[in-house]
């Protein structure tokens, strides 16, 4: 087991690292300000400055770096990609200024290797080329949908089309005014085997019988200009080839867009937890109290120690998992995949907790730090509850012995 950098990833780390600290950390703020900030998601407008740092990253060619296929993206693998991911999660701007932000990633990948050549020529090519956004339409608000199969939105095929109906929420992207496609999971054949019902068609967003009926607030905020939506599909026809790969292949799909995102997810929180770790030493050490550094005070030491070697502990869990879904694929990866789901966000929450206090007052107030909070508690329960993820576990350990 080799964690060490190729020297194409290498290469690519180190102009991202200079890019996320000299490029895109600075124009946070202008960002920020640049933003509608109203809570009407129908007037919400994309920061110019985006645009500009997409550009600057696309002509140093940090562009689409998650993809391994070369037609497409970087050629790198899972282990490359991995600290190139966590650089990106240090600003909540560097993974779309580099084309490398979800859902679009997964929606990419699901289209590079599920997809037709039709598919790919209007969704995927200017998805890649950082012309439009898209979404995931899967979460729904009637059922438990951390068990997928609960699902009850139906796309069914009727002659040379297929009708999708039903609600989803927490479709992350529908908001932002460049969002041009869902990719929307349901029922097409309850009477298959329970892995084998579901479909994953291509909506575009402004197909007769969608209805965006509200942005949801994660903690109290909306997430402009992206959102999280609830979304009513009402007798939404489309042409049958708008289904990916097939009728009663949404699972294998699924499963193979899970993998990588989980890998990406988990790295941009290490990389969020190094900066929240930063914040919380640099007040330790500017701020006095009692006539002595906040660092010397109380147990912050055993803090600031304990969340060193948690994030140090998350990495290479995680690149554990990057390397074992590279070497044997996403079902011999399952544990390592679970694993990291459940520990990387824990382990960004923890310290952004710790951050968070160590600022006092000022701290609940911090939009950085509030907002690193809020991400890791979203992410517990996004791509799968802790719950779900510990038990996975759990069941594959118990199974060594004969046990499920």
């Amino acid at each position: 087991m080799d964690f060490s950098h190729s020297e194409r990833c290498q290469r690519y780390l180190d102009l991202t690292e200079r890019f996320v600290r000299e490029r895109v950390v600075p124009n946070e703020a202008t960002y920020s300000s640049q933003l509608g900030h109203t809570d009407d998601w129908r007037a919400w407008r994309i920061p110019p400055v985006i645009e500009e740092l997409k550009a600057e990253a696309r002509e140093l060619g940090l562009w689409n770096l998650f993809l391994p296929d070369e037609k497409y993206g970087a050629g790198l693998d899972n282990r490359d990609y991995a600290p190139i991911a966590e650089a990106t999660g240090r600003s909540f701007l560097a993974p779309e200024a580099l084309n490398c932000n979800a859902p679009d990633t997964g929606n990419a990948e699901v289209l590079v290797k599920y997809g037709s050549d039709e598919q790919r020529q209007r969704w995927l090519e200017p998805l890649l080329a950082g012309e439009i956004r898209s979404a995931f339409a899967m979460t729904e608000p009637a059922v438990a949908s951390s068990d997928a199969t609960n699902m009850q939105a139906t796309c069914e095929v009727v002659g040379d089309e297929v009708v999708l109906n039903g609600q989803k929420w927490w479709t992350s992207g529908a908001g932002d005014p460049r969002c041009a496609f869902f990719i929307f999971m349901g029922v097409t054949d309850p009477e298959a085997e329970r892995h084998q019902r579901h479909s994953m068609v291509l909506v575009p967003r402004d197909a007769p019988g969608i209805e965006i009926v509200r942005m949801l607030p994660v903690l109290g905020h909306l997430d402009e200009p992206h959102g999280h939506a609830e979304i009513v599909f009402d007798d939404v026809r489309l042409p049958r080839d708008a289904i990916i790969a097939g009728p009663g292949r949404g699972f294998e799909i699924a499963q193979g867009r899970l993998g990588p995102g989980r890998i990406h997810h988990c790295m941009r929180a290490i990389g969020a937890a190094e900066r929240a770790l930063e914040r919380l030493c640099e007040r330790a050490l500017g701020r006095v109290a009692f006539g002595k550094p906040l660092a010397n005070l109380g147990g912050n030491r055993d803090i600031i120690a304990n969340s060193r070697m948690a994030i140090d502990q998350a990495r290479l869990l995680t690149l554990k998992a990057a390397w074992a879904l590279d070497t044997v694929g996403t079902f011999g990866a399952l544990v390592d995949i679970s694993a990291i789901k459940v520990i990387a966000p824990n382990v960004l929450q923890q310290v952004a907790d710790a951050a968070i206090q160590i600022h006092g007052g000022e701290g609940v107030a911090d939009p950085e730090l509030t907002y690193l909070l809020g991400l890791a508690r979203a992410l517990r329960i996004a791509d799968g509850p802790d719950e779900v993820h510990r038990g996975m576990v759990a069941r594959l350990e118990l199974g060594k012995y004969g046990r499920k």
